[in-house]
């Protein structure tokens, strides 16, 4: 009985070295995500994490809240902290920022231009000048698409995008390997210039 105690104790240990080495090729966020969705697949208690003070923040003074993924029971961010922590620099990743969290925190995958502007206000965000104007142009650099009657959804691309937000380097790197879409084709004359 003993041997098999301290035969599952060894493998314990082993697992666990293994899991920590894989961990370390991944930054904080994403071992605290693995962490987090382990938990809760097994039905965890899983605490929050310590807040962390990264890049800009620290000479800001401010501390980037840990993220939270979308399961139910989890610990509910207001969308004034998620747009705090991710960071967006321009009203393009500021849509996409709220359709990520109408998304993941609202169970509203499929939305429209009011309910952008709405969650905005609630964030306590400057207001778009023109917030169609802003989806439009998510839509168009392929962070949103169009889910039928006037509504959008983030695509996949946006959602990666968002992922990688504050670091905005990354989140341009989602994009690269996108398709570009196709222009119209325009039709020329042929224009020949005749000489006297």
């Amino acid at each position: 009985m003993a041997e098999q105690v301290l035969s599952d104790e060894r493998k314990v240990h082993d697992f666990v070295q293994t899991m920590i080495s894989g961990l370390l090729e991944f930054d904080e966020d994403s071992r605290f995500r693995i962490h987090k969705t382990v938990g809760t697949f097994f039905g965890f208690d899983v605490p929050a994490a310590q807040q962390t003070v990264t890049g800009a923040a620290a000479h800001s003074g401010s501390t980037r809240a840990p993220r939270t993924p979308s399961f139910s029971g989890g610990e509910e961010v207001t969308p004034k902290d998620f747009l705090l922590q991710k960071r967006p620099n321009t009203d393009i990743d500021r849509v996409a920022c709220l359709a990520y969290y109408l998304t993941h925190y609202r169970d509203t995958p499929y939305f429209k231009t009011v309910d952008i502007s709405k969650l905005n206000t609630e964030a306590a965000q400057i207001k778009f000048s023109n917030t169609a104007y802003a989806v439009g142009n998510a839509t168009k650099s392929g962070l949103l698409v169009h889910a039928g009657k006037a509504a959008k959804q983030l695509s996949a691309i946006g959602e990666q995008y968002v992922e990688a937000l504050p670091d905005s380097g990354a989140a341009k790197a989602t994009l690269v390997g996108m398709r570009p879409r196709r222009g119209r084709k325009k039709v020329t004359a042929n224009n020949t210039k005749s000489t006297d």
